[in-house]
């Protein structure tokens, strides 16, 4: 994985072609103001599933960078985990487009997020 998501208490659930799982624990310290998860960190939980859905399919000399990300906010929460399920949509030969839904540990969905990422050629 990386550091970010060491720090984050990010666990790879489930990898295979084209398919990722990611879980993410709710702290009281991800909280906003209002007392519900910070939105950035539920998009970048999503962002991080779906590009290690891309790695599953990429080439030993691509990389990858996201270029775009859209985000819709579902519902709020406050306590449990966060399952990220990431699925790659379409892999083209310089744009990848992927897909996530981040739910609840009550499978409540909580967002949904596409992705475009650029592939890079080493």
């Amino acid at each position: 994985m990386n550091p970010f998501l060491d720090f984050m208490g990010v666990t790879l659930l489930q990898l295979k072609d084209g398919y990722a799982q990611l879980k993410m624990p709710v702290k009281p310290e991800y909280l906003q103001g209002a007392g519900s998860m910070q939105g950035g960190l539920i998009v970048a939980l999503a962002d991080e599933a779906i590009a290690h859905a891309v790695m599953t399919q990429l080439k030993p000399d691509e990389g990858l960078t996201t270029i775009e990300l859209k985000s819709n906010f579902l519902s709020g929460v406050s306590q449990g985990e966060l399952i990220a399920t990431a699925i790659v949509f379409k892999k083209g030969r310089s744009l990848v487009i992927g897909d996530c839904l981040v739910t609840d540990n009550t499978e409540k969905n909580i967002c949904r997020v596409s992705a475009t990422f650029l592939l890079l050629r080493k």
